[in-house]
């Protein structure tokens, strides 16, 4: 049997631009699941469980809305109300998945394809510190040189050092050999934080996930310790601190393709 999922290793970089600047890099290892292959891996890989402890494993709650209901129908029932209608075709997700047991994932994005192999639209799953999850759902309408270019108003706190009245501007290549994802966040028509995913395919094979393992021993760990490092070096260089409102565990943003949020 031949899968569509796979792994991808790379980096993932942030560069704060205003009003100081602030750099991080991470080297990054990811999977892409094909949502409706995630039990043919789970049972065709030793190094990699459904919803059970392993050296890597993926677990439904740790996205979309936390409960049993299956993440496709979860992601189909948002591409409805983003007027998206894929039509059974593939929805793959790439994440980090729980090293050891333990998991955190800044930034988890569904690509939804159509019938025809296009892309119809993404789902950018943003994860933040305090256990809360926000998804923004974005029709796609069309590509400039196999590149995907979407907007939306900022709608989820992340960090403590951003403010609110923001917007994010995405720009994507579909998975490939590559893949590349880059968010610009822009506040008062200047560019505050670029953000940029970007990684190289290998086969999802339990050798391919001991080398990655091998290569970010801890991985999940060390992103949530990088995370808070960073943070007290920014309260040190004099960031100031917006404060939260808390949310819902988990809310959406609809962005269809008249391209008015919801």
């Amino acid at each position: 049997m031949t899968l569509s999922s796979c792994l991808y290793t790379g980096s993932l970089a942030h560069r704060r631009l205003r009003p100081r600047v602030h750099s991080l890099r991470y080297r990054v290892f990811w999977m892409l699941i094909d949502l409706d292959e995630v039990d043919a891996l789970s049972a065709g890989l030793s190094l990699c469980s459904r919803n059970r402890f392993n050296l890597t494993s993926f677990h439904d709650c740790d996205h979309g809305d936390g409960s049993d209901a299956p993440l496709r129908r979860q992601a189909e029932a948002l591409l409805q109300k983003a007027q998206c209608d894929v039509q059974g075709g593939k929805i793959m997700l790439l994440c980090m998945p729980r090293i050891l047991g333990y998991g955190f994932n800044p930034l988890s994005v569904y690509f939804c394809y159509r019938q025809d192999g296009e892309l119809g639209a993404v789902i950018y799953e943003v994860h933040n510190t305090f256990g809360e999850r926000h998804s923004y759902a974005i029709a796609c309408e069309g590509q400039t040189n196999g590149t995907i270019e979407q907007r939306c108003a900022k709608e989820f706190y992340v960090s403590p050092f951003l403010g609110m009245d923001m917007s994010y501007e995405f720009r994507i290549r579909a998975p490939g050999a590559q893949v590349q994802i880059t968010i610009r966040g822009d506040e008062d028509g200047q560019t505050v934080i670029a953000a940029n995913l970007s990684g190289t395919r290998v086969n999802l094979t339990d050798r391919a996930i001991l080398a990655a393992f091998a290569g970010h021993p801890l991985l999940t760990l060390k992103i949530i310790g990088a995370i808070h490092w960073h943070a007290l070096r920014m309260v040190l260089k004099g960031f100031r601190f917006h404060p939260r409102k808390p949310s819902s565990q988990h809310s959406v943003t609809i962005v269809p393709r008249n391209g008015i949020s919801s």
